[in-house]
C-alpha cells in the first residue's frame, strides 16, 4: 500500500450503523468491508487506508468516541513523529432518498434534528460548535469538491457534489470533522451515498475505493492544506 513518507496520503474512514427508518445502513457495510476490497483490488502507491471506524448514528452522545476517532489519526504526528505524510478524513452518510452519490463541500454549525438519533437526543436550532459562533456558521472543506466530482464522474459514477449536508448526525459529525481538522492542519470530506437498493453494493464499494484515488491524486504529494 505504499511505503510511509513525506508523499504518503493516509486516508481514515468513518460510516453509520442502523438509524430510525434505515435498518441497514450501506455505510456500516462500506467501512466494515473496505479495507479487505482495496487490498484485494490494490492502492496507488504513497496511498494508506488507515482506520475504518462504525460510529452510532447520534450526536452529541457520540461526540465523545468521534474526537477519539479523529484524535488518533493525528496523535503519532502531534507526537513528534516525522514525515508521517497528509491525512484526510473520509465520512460516508447515507441519503435514503438519493438516487446518486453526494460529495458534500460545506456543513453548518446548526443541529436540527427530524427525528431523536439512536441516544435519543432530538435538538432543534441548536449550535453545534456554540464556541465556534450561532447557527449560520459554515465550515467548507479545503479538499477541491467539484475537481474531484469531476474526475468521479470520468470513472463512470453518477455523482454530484451538494452545499447542504441536512442537519441531522451527517452534518453534525462533518461540521466537528471541518473543525477538527483546521485546528490539525488536516483535510475533511463527508460524502452522501444512497441506498443499496438504488446503487448496488458492489458498485458502492467500486465507488468508495476509486474516492480513495481521487481524493490521494486531489492533495498531491506535498500541497499543504490551505
Amino acid at each position: 500500500m505504499g511505503s510511509e513518507g513525506p508523499s504518503t496520503v493516509t486516508v481514515h474512514i468513518t460510516g453509520f450503523k442502523k438509524f430510525h427508518g434505515v435498518a441497514e445502513n450501506p455505510t456500516e457495510i462500506i467501512v466494515s468491508n473496505l479495507k479487505e476490497y482495496v487490498e484485494k483490488k490494490g492502492l496507488p502507491k504513497g496511498l494508506v487506508l488507515g482506520s475504518c471506524t462504525v460510529l452510532e448514528t447520534a450526536g452529541q452522545g457520540a461526540l465523545t468516541k468521534l474526537h477519539q476517532v479523529l484524535e488518533s489519526a493525528v496523535a503519532g504526528r502531534d507526537a513528534g513523529a516525522s514525515n508521517t505524510g497528509q491525512i484526510i478524513w473520509l465520512h460516508f452518510g447515507v441519503n435514503s432518498g438519493a438516487t446518486r452519490f453526494a460529495i458534500e463541500s460545506q456543513a453548518v454549525n446548526e443541529a436540527t434534528f427530524r427525528c431523536p438519533d439512536e441516544l435519543g437526543w432530538k435538538p432543534q436550532r441548536v449550535p453545534i460548535i456554540p464556541a465556534d459562533g450561532g447557527i449560520s456558521r459554515t465550515r467548507e472543506t479545503s479538499l477541491p469538491v467539484n475537481e474531484i466530482n469531476e474526475a468521479l464522474v470520468k470513472r463512470g459514477f453518477d455523482v454530484l457534489p451538494s452545499d447542504d449536508a441536512g442537519r441531522f448526525v451527517c452534518n453534525y459529525v462533518y461540521y466537528h470533522s471541518l473543525w477538527f481538522a483546521e485546528l490539525h492542519k488536516i483535510r475533511s470530506l463527508f460524502v452522501h451515498v444512497p441506498l443499496f437498493l438504488t446503487i448496488d453494493e458492489d458498485t458502492q464499494m467500486e465507488f468508495a475505493a476509486v474516492l480513495l484515488e481521487e481524493l490521494a491524486a486531489a492533495v498531491g504529494p506535498a500541497a499543504p492544506p490551505s
